[in-house]
């Protein structure tokens, strides 16, 4: 079997698995975190429903369609100039917007978890849903050059980036905003929190935010074992950048990036999975919630006297 064949049943197969797995995932997501009143009033929570919608944009608009093209051969956004500009809109914005509501969930537990009263009152939800607008507005203008300059080439005709300066940008956005500031942002407000943590007895609150502390610290886990990967990806790519590599080295790289990638969306699948496994009361909140409805909803016939 050739390195090429190798990849692409990475590709197809692993995110066939990755988007039925993470929509689920980030679906249940949503439904808790909408809907479950204590959640609802936490920020950190607030930045996981947020998030958990923009991780479902994500696979929904990367996933499907590079499975099709793997598949079959039919890749869209080399067929229609629509698509191709709105698929780089969509990826650019969405994964921006998630990566975004991790840090900004990882500094409110450095809030939340502060023996300052003053640090501690700025974890309120009003300040997470105007920050969280905010956000959403600058990733969207951010992502609009993509929109613009994203077009089919009539030399290739591959969806590529026409513009020589959003080429240039491109690798250095990924390197830099994408990898290296969220990981930076990630460490350290982990580290303050984990050191807070340790400098008192008992948590800032009550017991639901020791637990969405714990959500927190594990998917930060996550984000850094799937996020430096690529980080490391793009490093390498711009060091070789000027170097002259034969068909068989190019080959092993599309292999690598193939695995990387797939490792890479682990993050936009697997947060519901991490908070089931690391928090107790998440897991009797689900059960709650969808099996108290059920009976709530369950019809009993009357009783005959």
């Amino acid at each position: 079997m050739s390195l090429v064949s190798t990849s692409q049943q990475i590709i197809v197969y692993s995110g066939i698995v990755l988007f039925l797995v993470g929509i689920t995932g980030n679906t249940m997501n949503i439904i808790i975190f909408s809907n479950v009143p204590a959640y609802r009033r936490a920020p950190a929570a607030f930045y996981f429903l947020i998030e958990s919608i923009f991780k479902c944009i994500f696979l929904l608009v990367n996933l499907p369609p590079r499975i099709i093209a793997f598949s079959f051969g039919y890749d869209f956004a080399n067929m229609s100039v629509i698509w191709c500009k709105t698929r780089q809109y969509l990826l650019m914005m969405s994964s921006a917007t998630a990566i975004s509501c991790i840090c900004l969930s990882t500094i409110d537990q450095y809030f939340v978890t502060s023996s300052n009263p003053s640090l501690r009152r700025m974890s309120q939800i009003k300040w997470s849903r105007r920050i969280v607008i905010i956000v959403i507005i600058t990733w969207c203008l951010h992502a609009i050059p993509f929109c613009l300059y994203f077009n089919i080439s009539p030399i290739t005709k591959t969806c590529i980036s026409t513009n020589r300066t959003l080429s240039f940008y491109i690798p250095i956005y990924f390197l830099l905003v994408v990898c290296t500031t969220p990981v930076l942002i990630i460490s350290i407000f982990t580290g303050l929190a984990y050191r807070n943590i340790r400098r008192t007895a008992v948590p800032a609150r009550q017991r639901a935010d020791r637990q969405l502390i714990q959500m927190t610290l594990m998917q930060v886990i996550l984000v850094l074992l799937c996020i430096t990967q690529l980080g490391g990806w793009y490093v390498y790519t711009v060091i070789t950048s000027g170097t002259v590599k034969n068909q068989d080295q190019m080959l092993k790289e599309y292999l690598i990036y193939a695995i990387i990638s797939t490792e890479t969306t682990l993050y936009y699948s697997g947060s519901f999975y991490v908070f089931v496994c690391t928090s107790s009361r998440f897991r009797q909140t689900i059960k709650e919630f969808f099996f108290a409805r059920r009976r709530s909803n369950t019809v009993h016939p009357p009783q005959q006297t």
